[in-house]
């Protein structure tokens, strides 16, 4: 709807309709340029040198007979690189990983750890002369093994409480008429986005610059200012455009070493990470064991809740995969049990990965419940719904909005719920054996405090400025109907800027937080230049500026239990002469707040479904105890969906609107992937009659555990 206000053109509601990715030419037509390709004058190009053996010393380094080949023009490793500090407080609180403070120390903790940065003219000659580099060690027995009872397991909360508990957990199992006790595991998972890491460091003009390939410039500016003793003003970072983080694209070694060599040549330094060094240097997903007891009394109401989950971390730098948080948060009990455990290991730190705690702690809780179900000869659904708690189960708080019972009630018609067969293994096409699964699905919805700035131009454009960063989730364009929504304006006469720590601070692409706390900032700014311009100033050559920061405006949220909500559900076909499982078809429905753009919000949670598509059957990262490393660490080893894995895949929403933001935005980035490899495992047990307790649900699993007669697959 259009109508004329003091000679301008309003229209309204653009947020909520379908709009392409404003910046989806330079994309596909390869103008916009990312951080590995970019070029600057008298670049110069560095290659890591990562360690061979899984726990020891560097007793030397023989860099003359590389400094000798053509083009070198450096090598920098723990004898001659800078001191750095690192005992400062980062994101969220937490100190750096070590692996990023590169070349501080001679110990090696993991294989792959840092220990050289070959410089040269050329990425060519730079990697020539890092292969050819010797390092010498001395090596040190290694343990990298997760079991569920090793001795140095310990509490870990990370940014959660490590345990939390409540009731009588004994005597809750024991009032319960159907109890499952159960261990369900989840392999090492590794981000693999399209684009890898890699930055560009340069002095200019006394200030360093630094462009990169992360999910939040500010953060990275304050990480490296802190890290070389510089004054933040001092730093500059740029991330214009991002091909996918997950998580990974933080404070990484890449970007630190690029700075070092930057300051010691005084030109610009490039260095980029092979695919290889990714599955080394930029985090994963740790594997858990997770242990989940469930008692319930004969209509499966939940009596008693134990979620317990094991995960590694390394032995330089302590991150828990929160795994038991899920059950805090889905399902209440009177004796309700969680808690998250670590195990330091000789391996790379673990980090946050899409869904973090929620992805592999969905498999187990969602698994757990399905056989609650089958034991009660309760319908899944049904059985979820009648343990909807009034309230958070832990937190006490009331849910800002919650409406999962709308999820799985629209899901369930759409999908064709009503006709199942709850009997396993008596569906069948040809050679194939169908079943079908469900489970629901949560990731906590917050925001962060932003600073925004947009400008009213001369022209009757607006131009919106804010440190966010596109990670391909289309933040660019969200925020570009929010802006053109708080200013009554069409989306055209915006341009959104984002992706420079110039712009000042701002929450990261991260915790599926980024688009809500952007916009609540771009609304905040955007809303008072409105305003101003109501009053018919004339606006100057250099325009008007407003700036907000929302800091002071997100104290009310701590006041709800803040989630997204969703119920997947699942189709697949299971051949039981070859193990092979087909996902034929997907759908979930989830309560996300309001949608900005349903356009690039579809594409989100299809690409999150797919994830857990890929969770189930295929994703699984093996060390050899021996070397320490991992098997076949690159694309053609670690095995991904492709295009021929994925069915049909549908996602859609209810009416959701968050009432305490200023927009009714919550997120959308994680919580595809939760509970998806749950509804998938659920359908293979449905199929079969064979409940797969590990992931990835492989041809080898499947077929040992027919071979076996059927009943639990503890392969």
């Amino acid at each position: 709807m259009t109508t004329a206000t003091s000679g301008r053109t309003r229209l309204s509601g653009v947020v909520g309709t379908a709009h392409t990715r404003v910046e989806g030419r330079d994309k596909v037509t390869g103008a916009a340029r990312y951080a590995g390709e970019i070029p600057f004058a008298d670049l110069a190009h560095g290659w890591l040198v990562l360690s061979t053996v899984a726990r020891g010393r560097v007793r030397a380094v023989e860099t003359d007979p590389v400094l000798a080949m053509p083009g070198v023009l450096a090598v920098l490793h723990h004898g001659n690189a800078p001191r750095l500090v690192t005992d400062y407080a980062g994101l969220m609180g937490m100190t750096p990983d070590p692996t990023a403070a590169v070349f501080q120390q001679d110990r090696v903790p993991h294989v792959g750890w840092p220990v050289a940065l070959v410089v040269a003219e050329t990425p060519e000659q730079a990697r020539e002369a890092a292969e050819a580099l010797v390092v010498a060690y001395d090596e040190e027995p290694h343990d990298t093994e997760l079991t569920a009872d090793h001795p140095d397991a310990h509490p870990a909360g990370g940014v959660m409480p490590a345990e939390t508990g409540k009731g009588d957990l004994a005597a809750g199992l024991a009032a319960s008429a159907a109890v499952v006790d159960a261990e369900y595991t989840t392999p090492e998972e590794h981000h693999s986005m399209m684009e890898p890491h890699a930055a560009t460091a340069l002095w200019d003009g006394g200030r360093l610059e630094v462009v990169d390939s992360n999910q939040g410039t500010t953060w990275i500016q304050g990480e490296l200012a802190s890290m070389f003793s510089l004054d933040a003003s001092a730093v500059r970072v740029r991330s214009e455009h991002i091909g996918g983080g997950f998580g990974s694209k933080g404070l990484r070694a890449h970007q630190v070493a690029a700075v070092m060599a930057a300051t010691e040549l005084q030109r610009p330094v490039r260095v980029v990470m092979t695919r290889r060094q990714m599955f080394s240097l930029a985090g994963y997903r740790s594997p858990t064991t997770q242990r989940v007891r469930l008692g319930s009394d004969p209509d499966g109401r939940l009596l008693a809740l134990e979620h317990r989950s094991l995960s590694r971390t390394s032995s330089v730098y302590e991150f828990v995969e929160p795994s038991a948080g899920v059950a805090r948060v889905m399902y209440d009990a009177d004796a309700h049990y969680t808690a998250n455990h670590v195990v330091p290991l000789d391996v790379p730190s673990p980090t946050f990965m899409r869904a973090p705690g929620e992805a592999p702690g969905s498999f187990a809780i969602e698994s757990a419940l399905d056989e609650l179900a089958e034991r009660l000869g309760v319908d899944p659904v049904e059985l979820r719904l009648r343990n909807e708690p009034e309230v958070g189960p832990v937190s006490g708080l009331p849910f800002s909005t919650r409406n999962l019972d709308a999820c799985f009630r629209e899901g369930a018609r759409r999908f064709g719920w009503a006709g199942r067969d709850p009997r396993p293994g008596v569906r069948r096409d040809g050679r194939w054996l169908l079943g079908t699964g469900t489970a629901a699905a949560s990731f906590h919805s917050g925001a962060g405090p932003s600073t925004a700035t947009v400008t009213a131009q001369a022209d009757g454009t607006f131009t919106v400025r804010i440190s966010a960063a596109d990670i391909g989730t289309g933040a660019r364009t969200a925020l570009t109907l929010v802006a053109a929504d708080a200013l009554e304006v069409a989306p055209d006469r915006v341009r959104v800027r984002i992706g420079d720590s110039d712009f000042g601070p701002a929450m990261i692409a991260g915790g599926s937080m980024g688009t809500r706390s952007w916009a609540w900032a771009v609304t905040e700014a955007a809303g008072e230049l409105r305003e101003r311009l109501a009053l018919g100033v004339t606006v100057p050559p250099e325009g008007i500026t407003v700036r907000s920061d929302t800091t002071a405006a997100l104290g009310t949220l701590a006041q709800k239990e803040r989630h997204s909500f969703g119920a997947q559900f699942a189709e697949v076909a299971v051949d039981t002469a070859t193990g092979e499982v087909r996902v034929r078809r997907m759908l979930g429905i989830f309560a996300a707040g309001r949608i900005v753009n349903p356009l690039t919000a579809r594409n989100q949670l299809v690409g999150g479904m797919v994830w857990g598509i890929s969770m189930a059957l295929h994703e699984e990262a093996v060390r050899d105890r021996t070397s320490g490393g991992l098997y076949a660490p690159d694309l053609a080893g670690y095995h991904v969906a492709t295009n021929a894995d994925v069915g049909d895949v549908q996602a859609d929403w209810v009416d959701d609107l968050d009432p305490d933001d200023p927009v009714g935005i919550k997120g959308v980035g994680e919580i595809g992937v939760v509970g998806a490899a749950a509804a998938v495992a659920n359908a293979v047990r449905h199929a079969t009659g064979v409940r797969h307790r590990h992931l990835p649900i492989r041809p080898d699993r499947v077929l040992s555990a027919a071979s076996a007669g059927g009943g639990a697959a503890d392969a």
